[in-house]
């Protein structure tokens, strides 16, 4: 019987797979020209698992060295005599599961040096396309050693080029890292100090065609693998909404997309509906795992990258990518972040949960955590129901209460955040919040909070004056009429030091057919 799986490379005949054929012929396209290239994804992005698909690809005419440097210890990469002994008992393991023939002329204990290995490869090259690949290529624990290799193969790839040498047919390399940013990894392991004005770029793979193809699930190919685990056990399920469902709030991260999978089989009782996909996304929120350990770890380790995912999260800032920024490039580079065409924003739906719960929870740590955790539960939640006008009427009353003028600067930089400190504990455990990305500008966003099957659309913005407010007024109606509800809540941080005191800073508004309660949070004033 299959299963849905989040560990390790997924089987056809052990797992539910998504149909990536279409991906597969396109690397596979690569390979036939005789490219080299890297596939550089986040983790847990499906690369192991495509690897072993374009094994199965390959014509018969081509011989596959796939190699993986995930189980390499650190005396492989102790001198050169090392690396390329273990380099060539890798390729020896694994040529002999198909060809033991082929894979014992790769066992050659006079290979000391690079220069020696290379007229191996010359050798073995010459009358067969031979493919090799590495998975796990960043793993290496000498950089330097690896880099040095990556040389020799591009020197040989320049000269095939030039009909004056043999080498690999075709080299992929895979890891999370892209081989160029090898010495920015280094440097944050500390085990690398760069030499004044050292470029912090390495170019030994400059050789290398750009990997262009989209790694992530489309709905369509989520629907192959619903299809497939319905014909099995007919469990009635909507395929096409369950699978727009999936795709809305994992941009089709391969690990996302089979976790949720995973947790409505085994955890849900298969509840295959929507609120069976917001049930199991409450589950991973919650989740220890590798994937988030290793975000969080690098969002605390680098200030700059913390900085743009707070403005790209909480924050009001949007940026357009910029291909010479580091930080921007950091954050592609490990899946964290996506350019999208109306700018940067973070990859998927549960990313940018995961991280905003963790900004608040930090919030929550530094800011006046005896106030913020007298947040009234029981008195907005009730019999399953959330009171969202008592909620939003006592966090005016709490706001207005707590902060004064002197804390203007925080509040203009920091109140968004605020509100969503006072907000998580209430909903924790219910239900989640998400930005609704496609409706953000420099001045709004819309906040779309799911509590047990109710939903409830929040837009915060500045004040702007009165005509921009009866604009938001008409922005929000818009937005809540495409979304079929009838009633929505608009927060408005007023941080002039002058204002007239004759506009209700509480109450509900009727606009076009829609009912909006409308809060204006002003510092140290009182209804």
């Amino acid at each position: 019987m299959r299963e849905f799986n989040v560990v390790g490379n997924c089987v056809p005949n052990m797992h539910y797979m998504v149909d990536i054929s279409k991906k597969i012929d396109q690397i596979f396209q690569l390979v036939e020209g005789a490219k080299y290239f890297t596939i550089n994804r986040g983790r847990q992005y499906g690369k192991t698992t495509s690897i072993g698909m374009l094994e199965k690809r390959l014509p018969d005419d081509y011989i596959c060295a796939s190699i993986s440097f995930q189980d390499s210890s650190s005396k492989m990469f102790a001198n050169e005599k090392k690396f390329c002994q273990s380099l060539l008992e890798k390729i020896y393991d694994s040529l002999s599961l198909v060809d033991e023939n082929e894979a014992n002329h790769w066992l050659d204990n006079t290979v000391t040096e690079y220069r020696q290995l290379s007229k191996l490869i010359t050798k073995r090259c010459r009358d067969k396309k031979i493919v090799l690949i590495i998975d796990e290529s960043d793993k290496a624990s000498n950089n330097n050693l690896f880099v040095e290799f990556l040389g020799v193969l591009r020197e040989k790839y320049l000269k095939r080029n030039a009909e004056k040498d043999y080498t690999f047919h075709s080299v992929i390399l895979a890891g999370v890292y892209d081989i160029r940013n090898l010495k920015q990894k280094m440097i944050l392991q500390g085990n690398y100090v760069p030499s004044s004005g050292e470029s912090l770029m390495n170019s030994p793979w400059n050789i290398a065609v750009d990997f262009k193809i989209d790694m992530s699930f489309s709905v369509q190919e989520i629907e192959t693998m619903l299809v497939d685990y319905e014909n099995d056990h007919h469990t009635g399920m909507d395929i096409s909404i369950i699978a727009n469902e999936i795709r809305f709030y994992t941009s089709g991260y391969p690990y996302l997309v089979s976790k949720i999978c995973q947790l409505i089989e085994t955890d849900l009782d298969k509840n295959w509906t929507i609120e069976g996909v917001q049930e199991a996304i409450k589950l991973i929120l919650k989740e220890k795992s590798t994937l988030f350990d290793d975000m969080i770890k690098k969002v605390e380790e680098n200030q700059a990258l913390s900085d743009l995912i707070f403005d790209l999260t909480v924050g009001k800032i949007q940026y357009e990518y910029n291909v010479d920024d580091p930080v921007m490039d950091f954050g592609l580079m490990f899946g964290f972040i996506a350019e999208e065409t109306n700018g940067l924003q973070m990859h998927n739906k549960i990313f940018e949960i995961r991280i905003t719960n963790y900004f608040v929870s930090k919030t929550k740590r530094n800011w006046r955590e005896q106030e913020i955790a007298q947040t009234p539960f029981n008195d907005i939640v009730k019999d399953g129901f959330f009171n969202m006008e008592l909620c939003l009427t006592k966090f005016k009353q709490h706001y207005s209460e707590i902060y004064t003028a002197k804390d203007l600067k925080f509040l203009e930089r920091d109140g968004k955040l605020i509100f969503l400190t006072y907000l998580k504990p209430l909903i924790n455990g219910f239900g989640f919040y998400h930005f609704e990305s496609e409706t953000r500008d420099f001045g709004r966003m819309d906040l779309v909070v799911d509590f047990l099957k109710q939903q409830f659309i929040i837009e915060l913005k500045l004040w702007y004056g009165d005509e921009k407010h009866t604009q938001a007024y008409e922005q929000l109606a818009k937005y809540l009429k495409s979304k079929n509800m009838d009633r929505g809540y608009l927060i408005t941080y007023d941080f002039r030091k002058k204002r007239a005191k004759s506009f209700k800073p509480s109450k509900w508004v009727n606009y076009d057919g829609i009912k909006i309660f409308d809060v204006i949070l002003r510092v140290g004033e009182e209804e």
